[in-house]
């Protein structure tokens, strides 16, 4: 987060504050965050269960303000020298979501199947041409994010992003993706996408990708009101 801030508002001067959802951590997590909010413009959101990845995502974007909301994982995969391409592409006003696709994908070979062999079948439920829809690392307008939200988000447990794109696709934001830089991770081993996990996770996000389609099918056949 430091790195973070350093690169994007010391040295290039964009203006940011975070939000920093906090999932129920059984370490030091939360005392590390209030220490760095002497320093670091943050607002903590802080849970004393979880309540998973996809919820602690809704939760912090519904607290957001600003015009622009951005994201990115605290696992240090993604570079923050990125971040001003997102704000450059943003600053022209064509579009509504401005997500990266990691190029290349610097993740676990049994992950990387996985990944892979899933976007196959998500390609074929939803017509979202996205390279990676998985990618943690945005930058959206606040108008096109509220209208994202609507509805039963939060289908997708553990596999947000898949959802969050399928559902831009669904509400026809102007997306423009572009490469960015995916360094091995720095932030601890994730506990969720384990290897000996993936397979199972995968079998739910391919119920819930059913599940999503129903409901993004249904919105659209509905007259407006």
């Amino acid at each position: 987060m430091r790195e973070f801030y350093e690169v994007v508002a010391v040295q290039n001067h964009i203006p940011i504050r975070f939000v920093v959802c906090e999932d129920g951590s059984t370490d030091n997590t939360v005392e590390v965050l209030k220490k760095l909010s002497e320093t670091l413009p943050i607002h903590l959101l802080s849970a004393p269960g979880r309540k998973g990845y996809s919820r602690a995502v809704i939760d912090g974007f519904r607290e957001t303000t600003s015009d622009l909301v951005g994201f990115i994982d605290s696992d240090g995969q993604c570079d923050p020298a990125d971040f001003s391409a997102f704000v450059k592409e943003q600053e022209s006003g064509n579009y509504d979501l401005v997500i990266g696709y990691r190029n290349p994908r610097n993740d676990h070979p049994v992950r990387l199947l996985m990944s892979n062999l899933f976007g196959l079948v998500y390609r074929i439920i939803f017509s979202c041409s996205l390279r990676d829809p998985s990618c943690p690392f945005l930058l959206i307008r606040q108008t096109a994010l509220r209208e994202v939200l609507r509805g039963n988000v939060g289908i997708l447990k553990q596999g947000f992003w898949w959802e969050f794109c399928a559902r831009c696709a669904a509400a026809n934001l102007r997306i423009k993706e572009i490469p960015v830089s995916h360094r091995s991770r720095a932030g601890g081993e994730t506990q969720i996408y384990l290897p000996s996990k993936v397979p199972g996770i995968a079998y739910q996000h391919l119920l819930g990708l059913l599940e999503l389609r129903r409901e993004l099918s249904s919105t659209r056949a509905s007259p407006p009101q």
